[in-house]
């Protein structure tokens, strides 16, 4: 099965996560799945809005612990080359001119956080949980931090990067993570709403609509690409550091980093 299903569905492109026996986490194939898919939508002018989901009881895990695994093991600059693919991702998902809405079926962590904050609108169940624990690792959630900052505010992402925890649908609600929180049994329904208003705008001003946002927002898709560049070669520095490669070991291993005694 494809890492990734492009879903045409009418005017309506589904894009689906397809790993459901990793929580859809991320490696390099899914990356590059989603970004071409993404790309595709892109270039197709009958698609009007895109869904994006998990398939399975996740939405995204984050990291794949294969990929992980590769890696840890990997050179600096690999590492670098590596997070710029997952930075190119999320900023193309960021400012794709069509709108994009998250379908949250299930948890989303690390990465797929970053997945959330790049859609223009995000309904999740209510059971949904979310985490940034990159620092449980020794690292940080580097080239999604522009768009979850942008998503949740600055005093809710000191803590949540500096404190790795696991929060709640309602959570992610009030902070603005997610636009909206629904029984799992309602939740087709609840992003079909959506999908109704969203087909009402006219296609050119909604995309002018969401760039205009982005750019009273500071968000700038040329700028941003340079940010990137900062970004992935933090992950990458910090991925090869000793504390990093205590942290991954740990994690690979299922032990203890040292910094937990």
């Amino acid at each position: 099965m494809p890492a990734v299903e492009l879903i045409p569905k009418g005017h309506v492109a589904h894009l689906v996560m397809n790993r459901p026996e990793v929580h859809n986490a991320f490696d390099d194939g899914l990356i590059a799945a989603l970004t071409d898919a993404i790309d595709a939508v892109e270039r197709d002018p009958a698609i009007r809005a895109v869904v994006l989901t998990g398939t399975g009881a996740s939405f995204s895990a984050g990291a794949d612990l294969r990929w992980m695994r590769g890696m840890a093991a990997a050179s600096e600059a690999d590492n670098r080359e590596d997070s710029l693919r997952l930075a190119r991702l999320m900023r193309r998902l960021q400012f794709l001119a069509k709108p994009t809405v998250a379908r949250v079926n299930g948890a989303a962590f690390g990465g797929g956080v970053g997945l959330v904050a790049c859609c223009d609108i995000a309904i999740a169940t209510d059971g949904a949980k979310f985490a940034l624990s990159e620092v449980k690792l020794g690292l940080v959630p580097a080239v999604i931090s522009p768009y979850v900052v942008a998503a949740i505010g600055l005093r809710q992402a000191r803590r949540l990067f500096l404190t790795g925890e696991i929060f709640t649908a309602p959570a992610a609600l009030a902070m603005g993570l997610v636009h909206e929180t629904v029984p799992a049994d309602e939740l087709d329904a609840a992003v079909e709403r959506v999908l109704g208003l969203l087909t009402k705008g006219g296609p050119v001003a909604q995309a002018e609509a969401k760039r205009l946002a982005l750019g009273m927002g500071g968000m700038d898709a040329a700028a941003m690409e340079a940010t990137d560049a900062t970004n992935a070669a933090l992950i990458a520095k910090l991925r090869v550091s000793p504390e990093g490669q205590d942290g991954l070991t740990a994690f690979l291993e299922k032990t203890q980093p040292s910094w937990l005694g």
